[in-house]
């Protein structure tokens, strides 16, 4: 036995590899992602079972495999639960985990964003191109807020500054003094927006600093490369049927769903595609591109791109995601040690298929 594979890894190592892997702060807000069911007694991770759906048919696999930890992309436990009773499929699930030992965690939409995941991986199956995300993440840094307000003199400046120091949070701030020509202090400081309350009310307590305050919002910097959605330029662009081959290929599939943009036919020329996992009609409405790729849209999404010109391919909802369950396999792979064996379902699959 090599010294790797002698090597253990617990739920808490493998949880910090996978938030390396993809940031859960990625995740949209309304999302219900990370650690979802926690087994009581912990032990080493063993066996990991990757999933794009967590399915009765697949926790049947996982308890034959003796899984440790499913790795589900779609949370399988998103709305609020009053009681946990054998009545719905979902609480069945999460009762037969807790009685398993089995740990449950989803990533859903922190791989959806990150710079190199899903999207990114299906954009790829057309081919290489300048590829700029649609929806932009932003820095999930606490939020701050900028003061800018001017003291009479420097005592009165001296004043303010030894009360904000007493406030809460008071070693977060930052600050910069300007003088005006008629002496006047004038300071610009930004603070968390946990602390905006009390240093306000301490800005206010002085008459000349709270008739010149001004208060705007901070903007997040973005994070670059993540977000929802792609769009590549491509740097060989293709006949609408070689997209549709090389898609079919990517994805495993022998059948896509295809509406031809008006005045289009399967020759036309391919030069922008936009892209994104799942259900992508609210990422992708109104952006410039000769296809959209997603899972589902409704009808009328479809008529909306068709009548502007716009191909839409249409794979249904997981058939878009499950295919990068693979990639992300050898890079959480590459994190683990030997002790670890990571699978991936064979029994979970999109429950719509062509007949």
């Amino acid at each position: 036995m090599s010294n790797q594979s002698a090597v253990t890894m617990d739920l808490k190592g493998v949880l910090e590899i996978l938030e390396l892997l993809a940031p859960l702060s990625l995740a949209e807000s309304w999302d219900n992602v990370g650690l979802l069911v926690e087994p009581s007694k912990s032990g080493p991770i063993k066996t990991i079972l990757l999933t794009n759906d967590l399915t009765p048919a697949v926790m049947d696999e996982a308890e034959v495999i003796k899984c440790d930890l499913i790795i589900s992309y779609h949370p399988p436990l998103f709305r609020p639960f009053k009681r946990l009773v054998q009545k719905d499929w979902k609480q069945q699930l999460a009762v037969r985990a807790v009685e398993g030992g089995i740990a449950v965690f989803s990533p859903h939409t922190s791989w959806d964003s990150v710079r190199g995941g899903l999207n990114d991986w299906l954009v790829g199956g057309v081919g290489s191109g300048q590829v700029l995300v649609l929806s932009q993440a932003l820095s999930s840094a606490p939020q701050r807020h900028r003061l800018d307000f001017t003291a009479k003199n420097q005592d009165e400046l001296n004043n303010i500054l030894m009360l904000l120091r007493e406030t809460e949070n008071s070693e977060t701030f930052q600050y910069s003094i300007l003088r005006n020509e008629e002496g006047g202090q004038r300071v610009i400081l930004t603070c968390p927006s946990s602390a905006l309350t009390p240093v306000v009310q301490t800005v206010l307590g002085n008459a000349t600093a709270s008739q010149s305050l001004s208060i705007t919002q901070v903007q997040q910097p973005p994070l670059l490369g993540c977000g929802q959605g792609r769009h590549s330029v491509l740097h060989e662009p293709v006949s609408l049927a070689m997209a549709v081959q090389r898609m079919k290929m990517h994805l495993g599939l022998r059948h896509l769903r295809l509406a031809l943009g008006d005045q289009k036919t399967l020759d036309s020329v391919v030069k922008s595609v936009a892209v994104c996992a799942g259900s992508g009609a609210s990422v992708l409405q109104g952006v410039n591109a000769d296809l959209y790729i997603t899972g589902e849209m409704s009808h009328h999404e479809v008529l909306d791109a068709v009548a502007r010109g716009t191909s839409v391919i249409l794979c249904d909802h997981s058939n878009s995601e499950r295919g990068f369950l693979t990639v992300f396999k050898e890079r959480l792979a590459a994190h683990l040690p030997d002790s670890v064996t990571i699978a991936i379902s064979k029994r979970d699959r999109d429950p719509l298929e062509v007949v």
